[in-house]
C-alpha cells in the first residue's frame, strides 16, 4: 500500500516526490515489446509512464468490449509495476493523441446526442464505458498497492469547450467507480483554456501541455493558481519532445540537444511528462486527422514523433543527450544501459499471386442493399473502405456524374475501368461516363476513410461521417438501388487468389517467406500507390507514395520462424513483383513548412 498526495509538491509515502516520466501507448506498441520500451525509460533515470486509454479501441461496437492483446492495459500495468515504475493513467473519454476520432467511438455518431458534453445520453455512454474500465484501474491504485499515482479527468478540454457540469459528471463517474487516487485535468497553460477546461475551484489538480519556455509557461500557470488560492506543484503533463507527421509534407526534426536544455529547464521548476518517450505506430487504420479550415489533413501511419525512442522502440540521439543531462544534473536518479532490438538482414521478397478486389469482394464483405447509399457508421463500420456498386441506364452516350457529399476519398469505376479519383474538395465535381444509349453500365465507388479527426471544434462537424453521404446524381437525379460492401478489412483469410487480377484496379498481392530466426523489419514500400499491409493477419497501417514516410514497421511480435505471408492492398494499380524488406525506415525528401 501506498500513499500519494498533492499539497506544495507531490508525496508519495510522505516523502517528495518528483514525478520523471515519460508517454508510452500501450495500444501503439506490440506488447512483446512493452518490457523493451518500459525498462528504457527506467533506464533513463526516470520514475513513471505515463499513458492514454483510447475508448475507441476498448469499445470499437456499442457494449463490445476488447482488452485483449495489443489492449491488455492490465498486463501493461503489471509490466510496469514490475520493473518499480509508477503510472499516471489517463482513461478520459477524449484523448487527441492523433489518434482516431480522438479516442471517441464512431458509434457515437449514430446516437443521439452531443458528444464532450454534459448531455445525459453521452454520460450513460462513458458511464458503461467506466463499468468495465475502472473496475481493471481501480484495482491497480497505489493506495491498493499498485503503481498508479493520479488518473486525468478529461484532455485539453479548455480548447474545446467550457461545459464544467459535463467535467464534473466525469469526476463524479470515476469517483462513483470506485478511483480513490488523485485526479487531474491537462490544458493549454494560458488563462482562457485553464479557466475554460479546469476544476480549478472544485480543488481537482491543474497540469499544463508545452513544449518549450518553461519558466514562461510555468509563470502563467502559478498565475492561475495564485489566483484560486492554490499552493501546488507545476507539472508539464505533455512535453512535446517532437511532433507528429501529416501526408504530403515534411518531418518536423528538433535537436537533441536544445531538447535535453528545454527538458532541464522543465526540472528544475516541477515535474514532467515527456510525450512522446516511445511513440509507437497507428496500427490498421487508427491514425488521426488535423483540421484546417475545409481540408481534413490525415497523419501517417508511424507515430515515430521524434520521440527518444525512435518508432522501433530503440534510443536516438534525445535519447543519449537527456540521459546526459540527467546524469549531470540529477545524478541521483540512477541510470542504467538501454536495451537495442536487432533488425533482420535486409532482403527481397518475390511476388507469390495477386488478384482483384472487385473479383473478391464477395469473398470478403458482406453485401447490403439499399435505395439510396449508406453512410459506414450506418452499416456499423468505422474504419476502412466502403465500396459501392449499382448499374446506371445510359439515356443519353454521355452522362454527367456527381457525388454528393462524400468523405474521404473517392475512386470511381465504370465497368470496372477507373475513371476518376476524387478527394474531399474535388468531391462533388462533374465526372462524365460514357455507354451505349439505352444500355446499363456498372458503376463502383470505392470510398476510403482516411481518418477522423482528433481535436478541435471538428470533432461535431458532419464530415466525421464517412462514405456517402447524400447520394449520387445521374444527370440532374440522385439514382437509386446500391449494394454496398464495408472493407475493414480485419479477415483477409477467404481471399481467393486463384481469381483473375485487373489492371489499374484495387488489388491484393501476396508475398509468402520463410524466416529461420525473428527479428523487426521495415517494409519498403516504395513503387507501390497506396493502400494497406497485413503481416501474418495484422494491419500493419497504411501507405502512401506522397510521403514523407514511404515504409511501415513491422515488430517481431507479428512474424514467426517458418512460413510467413505479407498481403498488400493497393488500390491505385501501381505495384512491383518484388517487395523489399529493410532494417531501417525509409522517407521522401519534401521541401517547404508544415501547414
Amino acid at each position: 500500500m501506498g500513499i500519494f498526495e498533492i499539497r506544495d509538491a507531490f508525496y508519495l509515502n510522505g516523502q517528495p516526490f518528483k514525478i520523471l516520466s515519460g508517454a508510452i501507448h500501450y495500444f501503439r506498441i506490440d506488447p512483446d515489446d512493452w518490457y523493451h520500451s518500459l525498462f528504457n525509460l527506467k533506464a533513463l533515470g526516470f520514475n513513471t509512464v505515463e499513458t492514454y486509454v483510447p475508448w475507441n479501441a476498448h469499445e470499437p461496437h456499442k457494449g463490445q468490449f476488447d482488452f485483449s492483446g495489443r489492449l491488455d492495459i492490465e498486463r501493461f500495468i503489471q509490466t510496469a509495476q514490475s520493473l518499480g515504475l509508477y503510472m499516471i493513467v489517463r482513461p478520459s473519454p477524449f484523448i487527441c493523441a492523433e489518434w482516431e476520432f480522438g479516442g471517441l467511438p464512431a458509434w457515437l455518431l449514430e446516437e443521439n446526442m452531443r458528444i464532450r458534453s454534459s448531455d445525459p445520453a453521452f454520460i450513460e455512454a462513458v458511464s458503461h464505458y467506466y463499468d468495465r474500465l475502472l473496475g481493471i484501474l481501480t484495482r491497480y491504485q497505489v493506495d491498493q498497492g499498485g503503481p498508479i499515482l493520479m488518473m486525468q479527468v478529461e484532455n485539453e478540454y479548455g480548447s474545446y469547450g467550457e461545459d464544467k457540469t459535463y467535467l464534473r459528471a466525469v469526476r463524479d463517474l470515476m469517483k462513483e467507480k470506485g478511483v480513490t487516487c488523485p485526479l487531474f485535468t491537462s490544458d493549454g497553460p494560458w488563462r482562457a483554456t485553464l479557466r475554460a477546461g479546469t476544476l480549478i475551484e472544485d480543488d481537482v489538480f491543474v497540469t499544463g501541455n508545452f513544449g518549450s519556455k518553461a519558466s514562461y509557461n510555468f509563470a502563467q500557470m502559478q498565475e492561475f493558481f495564485d489566483e484560486h488560492g492554490k499552493k501546488w506543484p507545476l507539472m508539464c503533463m505533455e512535453f512535446w519532445d517532437g511532433w507528429f507527421t501529416r501526408w504530403k509534407e515534411p518531418v518536423i526534426h528538433r535537436d537533441p540537444e536544445e531538447l535535453a536544455e528545454a527538458v532541464h529547464e522543465v526540472l528544475e521548476l516541477g515535474s514532467i511528462n515527456l510525450y512522446m518517450f516511445h511513440g509507437g505506430t497507428n496500427f490498421g487504420f487508427m491514425n488521426g486527422c488535423s483540421a484546417r479550415g475545409t481540408l481534413d489533413l490525415p497523419q501517417v501511419t508511424s507515430y515515430d514523433y521524434g520521440a527518444l525512442l525512435n518508432e522501433q522502440g530503440n534510443p536516438t540521439e534525445k535519447y543519449y543527450a537527456i540521459q546526459k543531462m540527467m546524469a549531470t544534473y540529477y545524478p541521483q536518479y540512477p541510470q542504467e544501459e538501454p536495451l537495442i532490438k536487432e533488425c533482420l538482414p535486409a532482403r527481397t521478397l518475390s511476388l507469390t499471386a495477386k488478384t482483384s478486389l472487385f473479383a473478391n469482394v464477395h469473398n470478403i464483405a458482406q453485401v447490403e442493399t439499399s435505395l439510396y447509399p449508406k453512410r459506414m457508421e450506418e452499416l456499423g463500420q468505422h474504419t476502412g473502405y466502403l465500396l459501392y456498386e449499382t448499374d446506371v441506364e445510359m439515356d443519353a452516350p454521355e452522362e454527367r456524374l456527381r457525388i454528393i457529399d462524400g468523405r474521404d476519398r473517392a475512386q470511381v469505376y465504370v465497368n470496372d475501368r477507373h475513371l476518376a479519383t476524387q478527394y474531399q474538395t474535388e468531391i462533388g465535381k462533374d465526372l462524365l461516363i460514357a455507354g451505349d444509349e439505352k444500355e446499363s453500365v456498372n458503376l463502383k465507388i470505392l470510398l476510403e476513410n482516411m481518418g477522423r479527426v482528433n481535436y478541435g471544434h471538428k470533432l461535431l462537424a458532419d464530415s466525421q461521417r464517412k462514405g456517402i453521404r447524400t447520394g449520387v446524381c445521374v444527370d440532374l437525379h440522385f439514382h437509386l438501388q446500391w449494394k454496398q460492401y464495408p472493407l475493414e478489412l480485419q479477415d483477409l483469410s477467404r481471399l481467393d487468389f486463384s481469381k483473375e487480377w485487373q489492371e489499374n484496379a484495387p488489388a491484393f498481392y501476396r508475398f509468402d517467406f520463410r524466416l529461420d530466426c525473428v527479428y523487426d523489419t521495415y517494409i519498403d514500400m516504395m513503387g507501390y500507390g497506396k493502400g494497406a499491409v497485413f503481416v501474418n493477419g495484422h494491419n500493419l497501417g497504411r501507405f502512401w507514395e506522397v510521403g514523407p514516410t514511404t515504409s511501415l514497421y513491422v515488430p517481431h511480435g507479428f512474424l514467426k520462424e517458418g512460413d510467413n505471408t505479407i498481403i498488400v492492398f493497393e488500390t491505385e494499380g501501381r505495384y512491383q513483383e518484388t517487395l523489399q524488406l529493410v532494417q531501417q525506415p525509409t522517407f521522401l525528401t519534401i521541401k517547404g513548412e508544415n501547414l
